[in-house]
């Protein structure tokens, strides 16, 4: 078994598991997050398994910009108008908790406080 079949996103790519999707092309695959942490809570991933962003190289910069790209147009379409943050947590120390590379877009009416505990 490699880590695509027990990968929750990635089955959720091949439509083994269900998702509330916002948008999807050959590369990336945008659903709302089934714990909000705000209105507007939308993971962007890409549809090729990459476990971490810790472990991308040079030949995945054209999908990073892509998504990245498209992340304004997720956070409008979902209603953070007036602005939206973008996390991407990579590995252990950085809390990532599914191991497929993922963006969380998140935004709403109201501010979202700081960034980090101080």
């Amino acid at each position: 078994m490699n880590a695509q079949d027990d990968c929750i996103f990635c089955k959720i790519v091949r439509g083994e598991v269900p998702a509330q999707k916002v948008f999807e092309d050959d590369d990336v695959l945008a659903f709302l997050d089934i714990k909000p942490v705000a209105p507007v809570h939308v993971l962007l991933i890409p549809k090729k398994h990459i476990a971490s962003l810790a472990q991308v190289d040079k030949t995945d910069a054209p999908l990073l910009g892509k998504m990245l790209a498209l992340a304004p147009t997720l956070a409008t379409a979902q209603g953070a108008d007036d602005g939206f943050r973008i996390i991407v947590n990579a590995g252990r120390v950085g809390m990532q908790e599914v191991p497929h590379l993922h963006i969380h877009i998140i935004g709403g009416p109201h501010p979202l406080g700081p960034m980090l505990a101080r």
